[in-house]
């Protein structure tokens, strides 16, 4: 189940993102996602295969479930949303600031200046 937050329509438009710059947005948020989750996925292979106690699966659920907390929180597609979400996936290495080129230069530099902080 898919538990991303999606705003769509007029939504963009309203909130100043251009239909090229909603494109780039979908495709960088979802590359993005997919990379975190990929990576989620080999750590979670990694603890799996070194489980031998009871507790060692009490700790992999407590891991899942803050590793679920976090990309529920993180993951929200609202455009009012968006310049931060983007500068947090940079700063923790999801997304590349070249793989937003197309978003306007303002929008750009803030993400830069945020995934700095």
């Amino acid at each position: 189940m898919d538990v991303r937050q999606v705003e769509s329509g007029n939504e963009g438009i309203e909130n100043g993102w251009s239909l090229q710059e909603q494109t780039i947005a979908h495709y960088c948020f979802d590359l993005a996602y997919e990379r975190e989750i990929a990576g989620l996925m080999r750590s979670v292979r990694d603890r799996t295969s070194s489980i031998t106690t009871v507790d060692d699966i009490w700790h992999l659920h407590d891991f899942l479930s803050a590793r679920r907390h976090n990309v529920d929180g993180k993951y929200d597609f609202r455009y009012p949303f968006l310049i931060m979400v983007f500068a947090q996936l940079v700063k923790e290495g999801w997304l590349q600031l070249q793989e937003l080129e197309g978003l306007d230069s303002l929008k750009r530099a803030k993400i830069a200046a945020l995934s700095k902080m």
